[in-house]
């Protein structure tokens, strides 16, 4: 048993609360599984667990990123860190009728377009604001994204290009959707580097997202506006 495993173990629930967030703003994985896992034997609530600790760590680390404060390494780390307690949380929370979640976003990069930095970087982001997220991955076409949202039903659909040549397809893909009255029900978000707001609304996106953290609060602001 470690010094940091006894540390954690003799905190009070709040306390360990507090420190999860702090183990994961810091990007400390291995501490903040080992205050999940404690959490869990207490007979704390995952959703509890999920909500007070996880998510309320990264929605700081998320206002930081906005602010200036963290760069996308440290971003990584705390996202790891989130993710070494989700793995804990996962199992439980899949087996519960009454998880509780902000809702479910598809993610996907465009076709043509095998960039993902950034879309992995939004992904864990609306990871640790509560999404399910459902990745595509890269080079996207029009039947990923409806076979997508047939399946899954989301709550937001985002497609991510980093080049200016695949971008017009982010248009494509929302005509499509207008035409088959999807657009009318699913928020669409865009971004990449080479996006701006003109672009996103010439092509009649919902939201554009200029970087990760503020992906993660359009979505939830979607979220409670379509809800």
């Amino acid at each position: 048993m470690s010094d940091d495993e006894i540390i954690l173990k003799d905190l009070n629930d709040d306390d360990l609360i507090e420190q999860m967030k702090d183990d994961l703003y810091d990007g400390m994985a291995k501490e903040v599984h080992e205050g999940t896992q404690i959490l869990i034997d207490r007979g704390w609530d995952a959703n509890l667990i999920l909500s007070d600790a996880l998510v309320e760590g990264m929605r700081i680390v998320g206002i930081d990123f906005r602010d200036g404060i963290l760069f996308v390494p440290e971003v990584l780390q705390c996202a790891d860190a989130m993710k070494s307690g989700m793995g804990l949380l996962r199992p439980i929370l899949a087996e519960s009728e009454n998880s509780a979640s902000t809702g479910t976003y598809v993610i996907g990069t465009v076709k043509g377009d095998i960039h993902d930095i950034g879309k992995n970087l939004v992904g864990m982001m609306l990871e640790g604001a509560g999404f399910e997220v459902i990745d595509l991955g890269i080079n996207n076409p029009i039947e990923n994204y409806l076979e997508a949202i047939d399946k899954h039903r989301p709550n937001i659909l985002g497609m991510s290009a980093l080049l200016t040549t695949t971008m017009p397809y982010m248009g494509v893909v929302i005509e499509e959707l207008d035409k088959r009255g999807i657009l009318k029900e699913l928020p669409v978000m865009v971004g990449g580097a080479p996006l701006n707001q003109e672009f996103a609304d010439a092509i009649n996106a919902t939201s554009y997202g200029r970087d990760a953290a503020m992906s993660a609060e359009l979505a939830k602001a979607l979220v409670g506006k379509n809800s």
